[in-house]
């Protein structure tokens, strides 16, 4: 049964909801990629990341994702200029989601956010991750089954960012101006300096 998944910041200044939450609806993974691992200490949140260094990262549809609360304190970070836009609760460094632009229509959002009434976590939302990617740069070793060409994976992201840009789920998008396709929130993007003393943090061997 679909129902609507409760999203919020950890101080609760910023709330939101992802409609229709299903299994059926999302893409759920556990990314170990460096620059995720360098988004969670650069908001100073490693206990986001699992043992590994790993984010567990629910993709949706950007029309299913709406804020209710709290939008003003909404910024973001590209760890490179053409990276990534990373958007984070800014009044308590919370991730929020992950975004390329409006052209390729997905938001990552990692799964720890979604707490809804009675303490259900994403699982009860989203079913459990059905794979993992990016095994390569994961601290103290890969995982089983994180590495080499995950086509299984990669053929069902296709198929749901393709299905989602058919059916016109881009819009409403939480993070881009329809009418500009420009970012409607602040972004900052690291100088070289910054992200390289991020990823001296990262695996697959961090120095800190």
């Amino acid at each position: 049964m679909s129902q609507d998944a409760e999203l919020r910041c950890r101080c609760g200044n910023v709330e939101g909801r992802v409609a229709d939450a299903s299994p059926a609806n999302v893409n759920r993974v556990v990314c170990y990629c460096d620059d995720c691992q360098a988004f969670a200490h650069y908001l100073g949140r490693p206990d986001l990341l699992d043992a590994h260094g790993g984010t567990d990262i629910v993709q949706v549809a950007p029309a299913r994702l709406r804020f209710h609360r709290g939008d003003e304190h909404i910024v973001g970070v590209r760890l490179t200029p053409r990276g990534l836009h990373r958007w984070y609760a800014g009044c308590c460094d919370t991730p929020l989601g992950n975004t390329v632009g409006p052209g390729i229509p997905f938001v990552g959002i990692v799964a720890e956010v979604f707490r809804g009434d009675g303490g259900r976590g994403p699982d009860a939302y989203f079913g459990p991750a059905s794979g993992a990617i990016m095994g390569k740069f994961a601290v103290g070793g890969a995982p089983p089954g994180s590495t080499g060409l995950q086509l299984g994976l990669l053929l069902r992201a296709i198929r749901k960012v393709l299905g989602w840009r058919l059916m016109g789920r881009t819009w409403p998008h939480p993070f881009f101006a329809r009418e500009t396709g420009a970012p409607s929130h602040p972004v900052k993007v690291l100088e070289p300096a910054e992200r390289e003393a991020l990823r001296s943090r990262c695996g697959p061997h961090p120095k800190s």
